[in-house]
């Protein structure tokens, strides 16, 4: 059992295992709080499931990430699967997997997804991003989520899994269901059954794959060898599900929370459309305003003294990105959305042993959005409030009222 503390009421008044929570706070000041008041914070639990540590300085988010000695992602890396005391997928998915497994699974899928691999991929992101644009600015007033945004990311990775182009939609639909939900109203059944249906689905496709393979990489995984030994269904699926979640959730979230965040700071934005700062640096002060991966969480497998508290053995720790981005002592003026701003050493993607694998795709969608709106958008009208993801674990959209205006004729050119 962990040492209780004496905090402010503001702090233990606050319940973060409800996603309700991150629609009513204001979450800067919510998390400055923590970082001042309480940055090795104990959250006892409203209901049955175990209390468990908030983690909320920068510095410590970075060190306790790099800690796969001390602190197992086995068990659970996201709050739901850790406070439920496990992940199905434990040492099946490379996210839920330690150790030498751990390796051997990571380096077989950087063959995948490394930079060099990905290089000719590149050039096709851009293109296709500068279609959806070119579309959304002859529709006018349309929905940058459903018309835009939910095509992008989907279509990069269904090229890489050779994912028949019917069932692209489906599985957008499903990821949002897994990760979150859309209000309130729906229910946690909608979540599982939405998994159940990846899983399934990815069932059906490996098995053609392994007696089938092609170039893509649900064949990559299924032929791949280990030891000797194929990867076990269980192993391939499950990477499966993760690459379609990881590959298709974070930068399309991104790349909506971007629009909003140029319409909200209309001098970034002249800044980007002036040439006064490339779609790099923009691209990553997007991941760090956005931040759609809000925690990632561990279990400390000994007593780990940090601060002035002391994690015991079995607790759960979780380590919140969407505070350590906004960090006092690591990011200058972090309140302001600052497209120039130099270094960004965000962890928008994770650190450590299990940083992101898709790290570098997700930075390219992001770039190419960036990228085509700089170029092809003179102006963004934003035409409602924008609908937020009932979620504790992502930040995102499900709808966004928008009417982007075009260049005018002729200086639409890249620049």
């Amino acid at each position: 059992m962990t040492t209780q503390q004496t905090v402010a009421p503001e702090l233990t008044g606050l319940d973060l295992t409800d996603p309700q929570t991150f629609l009513d706070a204001d979450t800067h000041t919510m998390w400055r709080r923590f970082r001042e008041q309480s940055p090795v914070h104990w959250h006892p639990s409203p209901t049955p499931v175990p209390g468990f540590w908030v983690i909320s300085r920068y510095a410590d988010v970075v060190t306790l990430y790099r800690d796969n000695k001390q602190f197992t992602s086995e068990r659970g890396n996201v709050m739901a699967t850790l406070l439920q005391g496990g992940d199905s997928a434990s040492r099946k998915m490379l996210a839920v997997t330690d150790g030498p497994r751990h390796r051997e699974i990571r380096n077989l899928m950087l063959k995948s997804f490394s930079p060099r691999v990905l290089e000719p991929v590149v050039a096709g992101i851009h293109r296709r991003t500068r279609e959806l644009v070119a579309q959304a600015l002859e529709l006018g007033t349309h929905d940058f989520v459903t018309d835009v945004a939910d095509h992008i990311p989907i279509n990069t990775i269904g090229d890489l899994m050779d994912i028949p182009a019917g069932d692209r939609e489906r599985l957008v639909e499903w990821n949002t269901q897994t990760l979150s939900r859309h209000s309130s109203e729906d229910s946690e059944l909608d979540e599982v059954m939405a998994r159940n249906e990846i899983l399934l689905y990815f069932s059906e496709l490996a098995s053609k794959r392994r007696r089938h393979p092609g170039d893509d990489v649900i064949s990559t995984l299924a032929t791949a060898r280990v030891d000797g030994e194929l990867l076990s269904e269980d192993e391939v699926v499950f990477n499966c599900y993760s690459l379609i979640l990881g590959g298709d959730e974070s930068s399309r979230m991104s790349s909506i929370g971007g629009l909003i965040a140029f319409f909200e700071h209309p001098e970034q934005w002249r800044r980007l459309k002036d040439g006064e700062v490339g779609a790099d640096s923009a691209t990553e002060e997007v991941l760090r305003w956005t931040t759609p991966a809000m925690h990632f969480g561990r279990r400390a497998l000994v007593d780990v003294p940090l601060r002035d508290q002391v994690i015991r053995a079995g607790d759960v720790v979780t380590l919140w990105n969407s505070s350590a981005n906004f960090d006092e002592e690591v990011f200058e003026d972090p309140y302001t959305f600052d497209v120039a701003r130099t270094p960004n050493k965000h962890v928008a993607f994770g650190h450590g042993p299990h940083f992101c694998l898709g790290a570098f795709l997700g930075r390219v969608h992001v770039n190419a959005m960036v990228e085509a709106l700089r170029t092809m958008v003179s102006e963004i009208r934003v035409e409602g409030p924008p609908q937020r993801l009932y979620s504790n674990f992502v930040q995102g959209y499900s709808g966004l009222p928008v009417t982007l205006v075009p260049e005018p004729s002729g200086d639409a050119e890249v620049r």
